[in-house]
């Protein structure tokens, strides 16, 4: 089996065990919890997304890891990141916690989405091993984070009970 295919079959199968256990213990968790917590919770584990920046980092990726992959991979984590801590400290003051959730979920969805296209357009599959040290991170992390991002959207798009709607806007 060639390296590529190894590492597309992992980037596959890195959803499974992840869409398995989201679906049976944080799913219907963060569906019952008030929009606010929820959204809180998925910001907190986007939050660690300033680790990105490891894409750059000599020693932990090798030199012939495509720079315009590493590249955008990095910044569009380390954005995210920091617009997840963003909304975490803001969450006391809504009118700043909710459009810092829409920023980073926005960012962070549409940087997933961006590393997917560029790395196929670089030829990443066949370069995999110059990840490194960084191979874990869209075989184990990102399958987590693109799930968590869809949860986020669909959190935010639900309708709230009538009850709640009539009350202050969260």
């Amino acid at each position: 089996m060639s390296p590529a295919m190894i590492f597309d079959i992992h980037l596959a199968l890195g959803y499974v065990p992840w869409l398995l256990c989201f679906g049976a213990y944080a799913w219907p968790r963060l569906k019952a919890m008030d929009r606010l917590e929820a959204q809180r919770a998925i910001a907190t584990l986007h939050s660690f997304r300033f680790f990105g920046l490891v894409f750059m980092l000599p020693g932990v990726v090798g030199p012939n890891l495509p720079a315009g992959f590493a590249i955008l991979a990095a910044y569009g984590d380390f954005a995210t990141g920091l617009l997840a801590m963003l909304a975490l400290l803001t969450a006391r003051r809504h009118q700043l916690f909710w459009p810092l959730v829409i920023a980073f979920n926005l960012v962070g969805a549409v940087d997933l989405v961006v590393d997917y296209y560029q790395g196929v357009q670089l030829g990443l599959p066949d370069l995999a091993g110059e990840l490194g040290a960084a191979y874990a991170i869209p075989i184990l992390y990102v399958p987590l984070l693109m799930i968590t991002h869809i949860a986020a959207f669909y959190l935010l798009m639900r309708r709230r009970p009538e009850a709640v709607q009539g009350s202050h806007p969260r």
